[in-house]
Order: C-alpha cells, then structure tokens, then sequence
C-alpha cells in the first residue's frame, strides 16, 4: 500500500515532521510512503496512495498560501482516500487547529474520508492531527510518529493490504 506526505515547508520544520510521520507510517513492509514538497509531488504515486497526509506551516492561524494554491489547482485525485493532516507553527498557541480545521474541510471537499484517531485510541490524544512548535520536541515528535501509525493501520483496516 502507498501513502503519500505532501507537505510546504520554507524553514525545514515541516519537511523534518512530515518525516517523523512517515517512520511512523511504516507499520508493515506493504506499506511504501512518500513524503513531497508541493513543489515536487510524484502524480503517479499520489495517484496509487489509498492516503495522503497535508501538512504545512501556520500563518496567521492558516495553513500557507502555498498549499492552498496546490490544493486549489491541482487536478483531483484525492476523492476516495484516506486524507490526514498535521502542522507546524513557531509558539505555542499560534492557530495550528484552525489551519487544521480548514485543510479537514478543504479534504472532505475533495471527496476523502478525512481521519485522525482523535480521542478514540487513547492518550496521546491526536485530536484534529499532529502539532509540532516548530519540528518538534521529543514528545511532540512521538505523538507525530503514533500519528503516523494510527492512520496507516486505518488505510489497512478501510483498504486492505
């Protein structure tokens, strides 16, 4: 099974979480996951992923106006995947739920069966998706890698193997 990490990072922050999410992911030797920058996205393994996590920086409590450009013209090939986000922000408090939220409603526009595991496997709680103030600390880099395994064994569950 493939899955897909796209992600914008200008500072390496995001790009460092998104890797953190993919050892996570690799829960089986089935699963092969790719993490790419929106600028560099590979079509034919998004294409064949049963799911894509979005991540991106916070800005002013959204997430980057470079991801909503790709999200808004790319050509759909989310409808039907599992879709999972995360996101990084500079301090504590600055707005990573809300530029969660508004990537969740941009997924299910797209047609994907948004998840996050939120409360329903226990504490560490992933709420919405994974935050880290910048790449993490170590806690924060643990809860990004359970992330990481908790919607990879929901695409096996929904998908197969």
């Amino acid at each position: 099974m493939k899955i897909s990490i796209i992600y914008h990072s200008e500072s390496k922050n995001t790009q460092k979480v998104a890797e953190t999410i993919a050892d996570g992911a690799r829960i089986t030797d089935e699963i092969e996951v790719k993490c790419m920058p929106i600028e560099d996205v590979d079509r034919d393994f998004l294409g064949a992923s049963k799911a894509v996590f979005f991540g991106s920086p916070v800005y002013c409590g959204a997430y980057s106006w470079q991801m909503k450009k790709w999200l808004d013209t790319h050509d759909n090939m989310l409808a039907g995947k599992l879709g999972a986000v995360f996101a990084t922000e500079n301090h504590l408090g600055g707005g990573a739920d809300v530029a969660e939220l508004s990537l969740i409603g941009c997924l299910l526009v797209y047609g994907m069966l948004v998840y996050s595991a939120g409360v329903s496997k226990g504490d560490p709680y992933t709420h919405f998706g994974a935050v880290c103030i910048r790449d993490g600390d170590e806690t924060q880099k643990e809860r990004a890698r359970l992330f990481g395994a908790r919607i990879a064994k929901k695409a096996v569950e929904v998908f197969g193997d």
